[in-house]
């Protein structure tokens, strides 16, 4: 049977594609076991290695939940004043006016342009001249200055975009009844575009919990990837044991953003289409006339 993306399978194409699966399959195992194998000949599989993550507290209250502290620290603050300052800036690149869209613009692609590191490297350099800041926090300043301003200028090609990808219609509906511009984009635009928006947004959000990590590799930003280096050599150079636990850390962080993420969508889709109100003649009557009223009014 066909449909109109592709041709159903014939039984020549079924029997190569399962031959395709179980080479597939035995060249993973076979890596799978080179790896295994090559772990446990250097020793980075033996129990002493792994002992002090599932035994005794002292590898996760010295090294890993510090380190875990400053790096939910950094990426909260980060999308704090990223996501606001990004929507912002989105909504400034979609005006009329050609002296707001053009310098938002601007200062999009600008700041869209540079590494994040080159970023925090150079708010590293402006904290240490031109403020009053402690040495000791200003890597976690240079780190969050670079994260805002980078994730900052793509989330507002997010915000842009997700607005734009709405029917035209909207907007000339919102207007028929007599809303502002800005009533268009706060009460009609935005609240649809949010669910659009909202995996990309997801996306970026998990980017900046990883970023976190070059401020530990390049500013001394004591974030939990930077903590890895220290325990390793306190504990007899269990490195792999160090990194994957770190890692997991990590995936469980992201796969709880993204799961609350998807969630919240699914939650706004179907309030969207549980919120149906049925309107009377007289409603409409009604509400034809607060919006021409505001429309006059404002």
């Amino acid at each position: 049977m066909s449909s109109t993306l592709y041709d159903a399978q014939g039984p020549r194409a079924k029997r190569r594609n399962i031959l395709y699966t179980g080479v597939f399959l035995v060249a993973l195992a076979a890596l799978v076991w080179w790896v295994y194998k090559s772990l446990d000949e250097k020793g980075q599989l033996d129990w002493e290695k792994w002992k002090p993550f599932f035994s005794g507290t002292e590898a996760w209250t010295t090294y890993i939940l510090p380190g875990l502290k400053n790096t939910l620290i950094a990426a909260g603050l980060s999308m704090l004043i990223a996501l606001p300052l990004g929507a912002v800036f989105g909504i400034a690149r979609l005006s009329d006016h050609a002296w707001i869209r053009v310098p938002a613009s601007m200062v999009v692609e600008f700041f869209r342009a540079i590494p994040v590191l080159i970023l925090m490297i150079f708010g590293l350099a402006l904290f240490a001249k031109y403020t009053g800041v402690n040495s000791d926090d200003r890597p976690l300043y240079a780190v969050i200055t670079g994260l805002v301003l980078y994730n900052a200028s793509v989330l507002a090609e997010i915000v842009r975009a997700g607005i734009l990808a709405l029917p035209k219609g909207q907007t000339e509906a919102a207007h028929a009844i007599g809303l502002r511009k800005t009533q268009t984009m706060t009460s009609i635009l935005l609240p649809q575009a949010v669910t659009v928006m909202l995996p990309a947004i997801v996306s970026q959000l998990v980017v900046i919990v990883k970023d976190t990590a070059l401020g530990g590799a390049i500013l001394t930003f004591s974030e939990l990837l930077a903590s890895v280096s220290s325990m390793s050599s306190y504990y007899g150079a269990n490195t792999i044991a160090s990194f994957t636990i770190v890692a997991l850390i990590y995936v469980a962080l992201n796969f709880t953003l993204t799961t609350f993420a998807g969630w919240l969508e699914s939650r706004l889709r179907r309030g969207k289409k549980s919120t149906g109100t049925v309107l009377t003649p007289n409603d409409a009557a009604i509400a034809g006339a607060g919006g021409t009223g505001a429309g006059g009014t404002l």
